[in-house]
Parts: structure tokens; C-alpha cells; sequence
């Protein structure tokens, strides 16, 4: 029997959408990040796996390093229709947090969006305190705070594989957390302080302080002239401060400014991370002109410089070059600032075309 063409589309319809559907299957391991209310940014990790009711059940890593993680159970729902996959954490069952502070628990709402073999679930989440010692005692959601996540579909995990995707043939089954991170690498961070409203891991650890004796500067002493002898005193200049044209790296692209921050000690502490998946994303660091960091790879274990500032010379500026865009362009980085007791954390972004430039300034604490 032949059809109108129309008649056609009719039939073929309602066979092909199923297809669709069929093809969109959370299964496996996400990877990125989720960036709170504050600004502050931390890894997250989903391992999942989705029933042919679109229920969705799994555990979640958050981490910043290997001092704040947390690992939660999870359960939710997908729905093919609009795309929207709902999910959230119903307890905690491991956390490390060297500061304190309580834990949260978060309530994610994404937007799952496919471009060519590529995966990604877009969307935010907000977050209640949890008592884990007794559960009827947990907060209202949003009382941890909130904020935007994303994460890509990927087929290695930074964590122990769970017994669910131990079959599955995409992924890399490693018993043992990445070699680059301690055991259960810089994993999640359900901490989050109350102060912050950070979703769980904001929490800070304890700061060591590192005293740097002063530099004293060596000056040129003069003795007193000869009697009946006049001596000329003769300036010269210093062979460690020639004048200097900035790199080439730094004049070509555009240097971009990400943020300024002002900071109370003389001593502070950088750490630079590979941001969201490690993707052998390489950088090098400026710092006034001057090379500081040559080509180094980010990783979980951070890139450290101790910054030192005076009164004498309260401004400094570092700027992030991109020497590869790594994997998965652009060539992204996560820098943690420890400032005394304050920490700062700053998202850098650095391209073939810009770099990314942090500007830092002394302020005397009291002034």
C-alpha cells in the first residue's frame, strides 16, 4: 500500500522519537565545577546511573583539595521530554574537613544539552545545613546558600568507580584515586560554612603562617675621605635592575584583567589548580614583567608562590599566559589566595589571544 508523503511522516514519527530519547542516558561519570554565591569555585564529581523509569540514583564528589571533600548519596529524576534532569543529595557519608564547619547538602536542577559526542547538564543548585547525627534536625533548602554548576560527561573517574559502572566498558575502572591526588584525591567538600552560605565546601582550614625574616637591603657604605683628599662619590647601577622590555607573550595579547586584590600581609601564599577536568591545560606566570613560572602543567596538586609585598612597593601584577589550550579549550585555572586568615579564590580564564591578569596591592592591616 503506498502513502501520501504526509501519511508518511505521520507513521514515521512517533517510531523515531523514541530513538531520541533512548539515546540520552545519564549513565556514567560528570565532571566540572560549581561556582557559589560568593564567587568561590569547587570541583564536583557525579557518578551515576539511570533506570528504565528515568529515575535517576548516584553519589556526588565535591572537593577543593585534599583538605575539604565530601561524598553524598544521591536520587533523582530525568525527564526526556524538556530536557531536565533534577537531583538531589539525600546524606553525606564521608567528609573531610580539616577547618570545621558544618556540611550541606545540595539540590541540583540542570539542563542536559549534546553537541556532537559531547555531554554537558548546565544548571544551579541550593543548598540546607545537614545534622548528621540526626537527619529530622537538617535546614531548608536555601539556607546553604546557592549557585550555577556545570558539568561534561567523561569516561575516567578521580575517585573510586562504584560497583553500578564497574561493567560499563566506557569508563576506566581505578580502585584508587588519580596518582596526581592523594588518596581520595582533593574529593568533596559537602563543607560548606554557615558564614558563607557556601554550599558544602565552605569551609576553611587552618592557615599556616610562614614568618619570612626581612630582607635587608645592602647599601653602599662610604668612608670618609682621605684628609687634604676630595673623593668623588660615584653612583653606580645596580646590575640586578637593568631596564626591561616585557615579554613579547605579554605585549601580543591582550592582558586582560580578572580581578584586584587588596591584602594585609606581607607574605601571602598563590596556589594555582587545573580548573574543572585536568586536561593538561599548561601556564606561565608573569610577575611585573618578570618570568616567574615556565610552562607548568595544572594539575589537583597546585603550581605555589609566596608573593612577598612592602610598604615601599605595595603594588605587584601576575599575569597567567596560556601556553596551551589543553584538551578541552579555553586554557582555564583555578588560583587560591591566602591572605593571612583570609583566602580568596579567583576563576582565570587565558586564551591564544588574552591573558588573564590578577593585580595585588598592600594595605597595612589598621591603615
Amino acid at each position: 500500500m503506498k502513502l501520501p508523503l504526509s501519511k508518511l511522516l505521520l507513521f514515521l514519527l512517533p517510531a523515531v522519537f523514541p530513538l531520541i530519547g533512548m539515546g540520552q542516558n545519564l549513565t556514567g561519570i560528570w565532571r566540572g565545577y560549581f561556582i557559589t554565591e560568593s564567587g568561590e569555585n569547587y570541583r564536583l564529581e557525579f557518578q551515576v546511573q539511570q533506570a528504565k523509569s528515568k529515575t535517576v540514583t548516584g553519589v556526588s564528589y565535591s572537593y577543593l583539595d585534599t583538605r575539604f571533600y565530601g561524598k553524598a548519596t544521591m536520587t533523582g529524576n530525568f525527564a526526556i521530554k524538556n530536557n531536565s534532569f533534577t537531583i538531589q543529595e539525600l546524606r553525606t557519608v564521608e567528609v573531610k574537613n580539616m577547618g570545621g564547619g558544618a556540611t550541606c547538602l545540595m539540590n541540583y536542577k540542570f539542563a542536559y544539552a549534546r553537541s556532537g559526542r559531547e555531554e554537558f547538564l548546565e544548571g544551579s543548585y541550593v543548598g540546607k545545613t545537614e545534622d548528621r547525627a540526626n537527619p529530622k534536625n537538617n535546614g531548608k533548602w536555601g539556607d546553604c546558600g546557592g549557585g550555577t554548576v556545570y558539568l561534561r560527561k567523561v569516561t575516567t573517574s578521580d575517585f573510586y568507580v562504584e560497583p553500578f559502572l564497574r561493567n560499563n566498558k566506557n569508563i576506566t575502572s581505578t580502585d584508587t584515586p588519580v596518582t596526581k591526588t592523594t588518596v581520595k584525591p582533593a574529593s568533596k567538600t559537602p563543607l560548606a560554612t554557615k558564614k558563607k552560605t557556601t554550599t558544602k565546601p565552605v569551609a576553611k582550614a587552618p592557615v599556616k603562617k610562614t614568618t619570612t625574616p626581612p630582607v635587608i637591603s645592602k647599601r653602599s657604605t662610604i668612608d670618609s675621605p682621605v684628609p687634604k683628599t676630595i673623593t668623588p662619590v660615584i653612583v653606580e647601577k645596580k646590575a640586578d635592575l637593568p631596564p626591561y622590555q616585557a615579554p613579547q607573550v605579554t605585549r601580543s595579547r591582550k592582558n586582560e584583567l580578572t580581578t584586584a586584590l587588596t591584602v594585609t600581609n606581607e607574605v601571602i601564599t598563590i596556589r594555582l589548580y587545573d580548573n574543572g577536568e585536568i586536561d593538561d591545560d599548561t601556564i606561565s606566570v608573569y610577575l611585573d614583567g618578570r618570568l616567574i613560572i615556565a610552562s607548568k602543567r595544572l594539575s589537583a596538586s597546585p603550581i605555589t608562590y609566596t608573593l612577598k609585598m612592602d610598604e615601599n612597593n605595595p603594588e605587584h601584577t601576575l599575569v597567567m599566559v596560556a601556553e596551551n589550550l589543553g584538551r578541552i579549550p579555553p586554557n582555564t585555572s583555578l588560583m587560591i589566595v591566602q591572605d593571612g586568615d583570609k583566602r580568596y579564590q579567583v576563576s582565570i580564564t587565558s586564551t591564544e589571544q588574552k591573558n588573564a591578569m590578577v593585580r595585588f596591592r598592600y594595605q597595612k592591616a589598621g591603615n
